[in-house]
């Protein structure tokens, strides 16, 4: 069982493409939809959960679309996570082993841990990238 579902790769992906966008000018979600390569209809009812979790904005309107509704440094990947799918997962269900319950809750706690990032921090990874497309013979 994956830990993050294609919901959470989605939706990470949405609000990566709000992040690197123009602040002050909402993205329509059909632009967003291109660039991230996320089907329409199903990137309409990400950004309902982010918006329901105070992740992103909607403007009405012509020229409207989605905005981060805060700061990126202020938005946690697991934040986004958990808005997405509930709740970070590690198993569905609890064993009948008391220790392997333990175990489990403790591995969460620090796969948590580990999406303890702000969604700023994902410029990290961009100049990692950009670093890695740019080689030198």
């Amino acid at each position: 069982m994956p830990l993050i579902s294609s919901k959470g790769m989605y939706g990470l992906a949405a609000m990566h493409e709000l992040l690197q966008h123009e602040t002050e000018k909402p993205m329509q979600i059909r632009e967003i939809s291109a660039k991230a390569d996320i089907p329409q209809n199903y990137l309409e009812q990400l950004l309902g959960k982010l918006r329901n979790a105070d992740l992103v904005k909607s403007v009405r309107g012509s020229r409207g679309g989605y905005l981060l509704a805060r700061d990126a440094k202020d938005i946690m990947i697991k934040d986004i996570l958990i808005a997405l799918e509930d709740d970070i997962k590690i198993t569905d269900t609890k064993s009948n082993s008391p220790v392997l319950n333990l175990f489990f809750d403790e591995t969460k706690s620090k796969i948590s841990q580990i999406f303890d990032l702000s969604l700023s921090d994902l410029e990290i990874y961009q100049k990692k990238y950009n670093e890695y497309l740019h080689y030198n013979i």
